[in-house]
Order: structure tokens, then sequence, then C-alpha cells
């Protein structure tokens, strides 16, 4: 139970407060300070997965986990991000993904309670929308940075894609659970 792939999504963990400390820091250096935090975070979602397969170390601890400590991370840093520059322009993303995220997570559940979670599980898609959160995420952090307003118009370009990746990938996982939802996969079976 306590490998390094289990070890390194507990750190995500412990990694959010120490991110939101940083991040309302009144320094200089804390922008840069805040987007490392995350980002090694970020890379601790990559890697833990990675090693768990490679080592064959996946565990109940770890597939309940990893998926908790990602969607706490990016609704942690989603909602300081906006609360920093509370604009439409950045709430229509921050719903979007945060309420995919929930509406996701609960159309899991619900499935893994009829015996179906396979057919709503993460896919390559939901791969790629993560890693552009990660980046767009990382780049909105560094808003008041040296590296000026077009890291953050980046970001919020990212963050935007990201969005849409959301919705895109929460339709597929709607549409391979809508026999289920429906009820059609009930009536085939009878």
């Amino acid at each position: 139970m306590w490998n390094l792939p289990n070890i390194l999504t507990l750190l995500r963990i412990v990694l959010i407060p120490v991110f939101v400390v940083v991040f309302y820091t009144d320094a200089p250096w804390a922008a840069y300070a805040a987007a490392a935090v995350f980002g090694i975070a970020a890379l601790t979602d990559w890697l833990d997965g990675y090693l768990a397969r490679r080592w064959a170390q996946t565990s109940p601890l770890g597939a309940f986990l990893d998926p908790v400590a990602d969607k706490l991370m990016v609704a942690v840093a989603l909602v300081v991000l906006l609360q920093a520059d509370p604009r439409l322009l950045l709430a229509l993303p921050v719903m979007v993904i945060i309420g995919r995220e929930i509406t996701v997570s609960a159309l899991r559940e619900w499935m893994a309670e009829i015996g179906a979670r396979a057919t709503v599980a993460v896919s390559q898609l939901g791969k790629v929308k993560t890693t552009v959160q990660m980046i767009s995420i990382t780049l909105l952090i560094l808003r008041d940075s040296w590296l000026g307003a077009w890291v953050y118009a980046l970001g919020l370009l990212l963050v935007y894609i990201a969005a849409i990746l959301t919705l895109w990938s929460m339709v597929v996982y709607i549409i391979a659970a809508w026999p289920s939802l429906s009820g059609q996969r009930d009536n085939e079976s009878v």
C-alpha cells in the first residue's frame, strides 16, 4: 500500500495547501514558487501512474486517491486564480472545468454502482485534457511574473482549449454511458 506511486499521490495532496500559501505570499518570487509547486504536483500526476504501471504497483488506494488528488489540485488552483482575476473571461472556463469534473465523477460513481465502470474509464482524450489544463494553470499562475502579459494570455488561450477538451471528453463519457443512463441497457437484458 505504501509504495512510491501512492506516496507521490499523497505528496500531490500535501502540496495543495503549500501551493495556496505560496500563491498568497506577498513576495516578488511568489508567482515563480507557486508555479514550481504546482508544476511539481502536476509532474507527480504523470509519474505516479507511470511508475504504478511500470512496476506493477497499482493498488485500490492509488486508484482511489489519484483522481481525487488531481481534481483537488486543479479545482483549488482554478479557484485561487479566479479570486486573483475575478473576470468573466476566466470564470467561464473555470466553471466548465470544475463542473465537468463533478459531473464525470458522479457519472463514474453511478456507473461503478451498476457494474459498468469500464464504460467511462479514463481515455487518451482525458489525458490530453489534463496535460493542457496543467500547462494552462502553470502559465496563469505566472501572471504577475517578469515574463509579462503574453504568458497570461497564452495561459488563458490554453485554459479555453482545456475547457473545450473538458466538454468534449464529458460528452464522450456521457455517450458511452447513455445506454445505462437511458435504461436501454436494462431493457436489452430483459
